[in-house]
């Protein structure tokens, strides 16, 4: 019989990429559920282009309990939660809290309460670093204090690390949050990547976007941080090693290496990027300039952070393989064929 794991946010950025890696690599059967809010079915077309293989996806909202039990209903013998689903976009969360406290908490509970009435005991959720807020030291460990969150989007992350930590403190389920720093970059193919519906937030896809006149001309929003040019710093990281990071977390829970039922680990590359070097990079890797002006500071913004992730190569046996270069240069190949795709090439 074989192995399932349900991916909530399977057609989003980074549940994708992880669905394509567990293909290519795991005897694991995937079963998606998106509701698509912020992605497109299209993107299991696109899966099945790399991998060859049909993924069942679930158009469900799972802020409806009714709905998301079917799914476990339907497919009994899961092994495994990795719960991506979430409002993510910091900009949007500090205008809409209503919208992201709902959504992402509500989610949440629902698929914790079907993991624990179906026995599904290997749960892995998709946290972030913007929970640890404006931090005094870096690089940013684990046990490093928390500071006030800057926007809602990151305290629905802080909220949802409590409710798990209560959850499975008295229940079967074993949890691991793994908090990662900033995803980028895209399939190596070059058929899957970041494809935001909306107007894009992240600066990877604005960067690509500018560079093909989709955006006439990106902000940088600030350059008098106390910084080396004055942008913010951010950690990079391929979403390949992303999705590498959160199939060995959750081999770590079924092998039962793990020594506490719920478990946190930082994902990232350890070295900070600002904003400025990014585009550089990018210029250098096209031979394109870009146009971009400076704009003022954003709300919810921190102004540095990067990871110590030790934790996770020592005990996932977990570590990155893509410099910034190499990210910037899947998401072009990436966002090219976009551009060929709706006729812009």
């Amino acid at each position: 019989m074989s192995k399932k794991v349900l991916v909530t946010g399977g057609c989003g950025y980074i549940g994708s990429h992880t669905i394509i890696e567990m293909i290519r690599s795991t005897d694991y059967e995937v079963i998606s559920v998106d509701n698509n809010i912020n992605s497109t079915e299209k993107t299991m077309e696109r899966i099945r282009q790399i991998t060859g293989k049909e993924v069942k996806n679930y158009q469900v909202d799972l802020c409806d309990l009714a709905a998301t039990r079917q799914i476990f209903e339907e497919n009994d013998n899961l092994v495994g939660v990795i719960h991506f689903a979430a409002l993510k976009a910091v900009g949007e969360s500090v205008e809409q809290p209503h919208l992201y406290y709902h959504n992402n908490i509500n989610s949440l509970l629902n698929i914790l309460k079907c993991c624990e009435e179906f026995k599904v005991n290997n749960f892995i959720f998709s946290s972030s670093c913007s929970l640890y807020g404006n931090v005094e030291q870096l690089p940013v460990k684990e046990d490093t204090p928390l500071s006030k969150t800057e926007s809602p989007y990151a305290h629905t992350k802080l909220v949802g690390e409590e409710i798990i930590k209560s959850i499975v403190h008295v229940n079967d389920v074993q949890a691991i949050a793994l908090r990662y720093f900033n995803p980028v970059g895209a399939d190596k193919t070059g058929l899957n990547g970041e494809n935001p519906i909306n107007k894009p937030n992240n600066l990877v896809p604005v960067i690509t976007q500018t560079a093909s006149g989709i955006i006439p001309k990106m902000q940088v929003f600030g350059d008098d941080y106390d910084t080396r040019d004055g942008s913010c710093i951010r950690d990079y990281i391929h979403v390949t090693d992303i999705a590498n990071a959160h199939i060995k977390a959750l081999n770590y829970l079924i092998e039962q290496r793990n020594s506490s039922n719920y478990e946190v680990f930082n994902l990232g590359t350890g070295n900070g990027v600002t904003v400025l070097e990014a585009i550089k990079a990018f210029e250098k890797i096209s031979g394109l300039e870009l146009n971009y002006e400076i704009g003022p500071k954003r709300a919810g913004d921190v102004m540095a952070i990067y990871s110590n992730s030790s934790k996770a190569k020592e005990l996932l046996g977990w570590e990155t393989t893509f410099g910034i270069e190499e990210m910037m240069a899947s998401a072009w190949k990436w966002q090219q064929n976009l551009n060929k795709e709706a006729g812009r090439a």
